[in-house]
């Protein structure tokens, strides 16, 4: 039995760390303007950007479907293919479409990430989840920050050509490339490939739930505030049973899933504290997508690479770093969340859209660094928050449906944001206006939850009142009509 959990879980770290392990990723922007190919900052910023954020949004449903169909290990071995097509074009060809290209293949490398993250819930027991998921999700942090370090090691005390960095992460693509193909191939998915022909009712109810990413603390899964009735009693025919014959591989199986997975989705966002967060979910991880996208494009505005030393992974390495500890800190941290949530989510939104618009106005490179790194850790921190709020509550079926379609959400806001602000067929904004605008844009999202946070307050104050002058007035006309009686009386008597 401890093989069988052991073996799949330490391969799939194998290829998570080596995936991450990208030592030439802080520094793709200044690779793309310098010398090796000589491409201009309009050309980077506007026309070959966007095109990752497209394809992204393209293949998300696609590859969400079909990661479940194939039954994960072959998106996971598509992945480390398109990483190493990536990078093998970024080290070689040459020109603009070329490079837009590329860009498309990488898009397809952050499409399959779900393959990833979901394979490891159908290949071990739903009592080693939570293991499990830690390991793999903190083994891609650890790749990252190894990366970075790595790249600005290299370049700042070795002074090793930005060519070479990309030949590292090649290598490192290429190993995980070879280490997906030794994963177990599972033998069920979440939702074509049943183990049963019904689910079991345990395994939807909410104390029986299976644990989610990023549970960060026993006590944190006991807080009662956390329970919301998403249980098998409450759930739709279609989520607790799916017929082998329909969902099992078999004619009809798509059609089935999907209806399955839109009346699951109907009763998720019923629930007013899951909708909340996953609204922050989908309009911040917008913008945190956008703001990752084009960090390196302001540093290179402001400080130009060709013309001093840049320390662009070591911002990239202490950011992941303390956003990791943040979200490690939440676990001991107890609040009720759920009478708070819209001011937290409201104050939390105002740091960063302060942290973006500094980075933005303040033209100095250690100024955009230190606000870089209060952005990327608030957002990590509040990201873990909303991932555990959301998945607490749920099924791990229905936490990967919230998931993906969270996540589809944020990248088709990013697209539309992407097609007006950044795109040359629209606004084609340099990138100073554009990064003035994605603060404007945390400002809103914090607007938002401003005005929930305020009107739920009202309700409160308004029952609250109405309760007490309800009180008021029965215990008032008690007590006069105790008096009227008192007088009758004593008037009948002494008649």
């Amino acid at each position: 039995m401890a093989e069988a959990w052991v073996f799949p879980t330490f391969m799939l770290c194998l290829c998570g760390f080596f995936t991450n392990m990208r030592p030439s990723e802080p520094f793709i922007t200044a690779y793309l303007v310098g010398p090796d190919k000589n491409l201009t900052h309009k050309e980077v910023f506007n026309e070959i950007f966007p095109v990752w954020t497209y394809s992204h949004l393209a293949l998300l449903l696609p590859v969400f479907l079909a990661t479940d169909f194939l039954r994960y290990k072959p998106v996971i071995i598509l992945q480390g293919a398109s990483l190493i097509i990536t990078y093998l074009m970024l080290m070689y060809a040459q020109g603009l479409m070329a490079t837009q290209f590329l860009e498309f293949f990488y898009g397809v490398s952050t499409a399959t990430e779900i393959a990833y993250y979901s394979y490891i819930y159908s290949v071990v027991d739903s009592s080693q989840y939570q293991r499990g998921t830690s390991y793999c999700r903190s083994i891609t942090l650890v790749g990252y920050t190894v990366g970075s370090v790595t790249g600005q090691v290299l370049v700042s005390l070795a002074q090793v050509p930005l060519f070479y960095l990309n030949a590292i992460t090649l290598t490192s693509v290429t190993l995980a490339f070879v280490t997906s193909w030794f994963l177990p191939m599972p033998n069920k998915s979440l939702f074509f490939h049943q183990a049963h022909g019904c689910v079991d009712k345990k395994e939807l109810t909410i104390r029986g739930a299976k644990l989610p990413p990023r549970v960060l603390s026993r006590a944190a899964l006991e807080d009662p505030e956390s329970r919301v009735p998403l249980n098998a009693e409450e759930s739709p025919p279609a989520a607790q049973c799916v017929k082998e014959g329909k969902a099992g591989g078999g004619g009809g199986g798509l059609l089935e899933v999907l209806r399955m997975l839109w009346l699951d989705l109907l009763q998720c966002y019923s629930s007013w504290p899951l909708l909340c967060w996953s609204v922050w979910w989908a309009l911040s991880t917008c913008g945190y997508f956008q703001l990752i996208n084009y960090a390196q494009a302001l540093w290179e505005e402001v400080l130009p690479s060709q013309d001093s030393d840049i320390y662009n992974g070591c911002v990239e390495a202490i950011s992941t770093l303390l956003g990791a500890v943040a979200a490690f800190g939440v676990g001991y941290v107890k609040i009720s969340w759920e009478d708070w949530v819209e001011l937290v989510l409201c104050s939390f939104s105002v740091v960063i859209a302060i942290a973006v618009y500094i980075m933005d106005t303040v033209r100095n490179i250690w100024v955009c660094y230190v606000s870089y790194v209060v952005f990327r850790s608030t957002y990590m921190l509040l990201i873990t928050i909303a991932t555990y709020r959301i998945g607490a509550n749920l099924s791990m079926e229905r936490y990967a449906l919230v998931f993906g379609v969270n996540t589809f959400a944020a990248v088709a806001l990013q697209t539309l944001l992407t097609v007006i602000v950044v795109d040359s067929s629209g606004l084609g904004l340099d990138i100073f206006t554009q990064f003035l605008i994605y603060a404007s844009y945390f400002v809103m999202i914090a607007a938002v939850f401003l005005a929930a946070g305020l009107y739920k307050l009202v309700v409160r104050w308004r029952r609250s009142h109405m309760h007490e002058t309800v009180g008021g007035i029965t215990e008032s006309d008690f007590s006069a009509d105790q008096v009227s009686l008192s007088d009758c009386n004593y008037i009948t008597n002494t008649s």
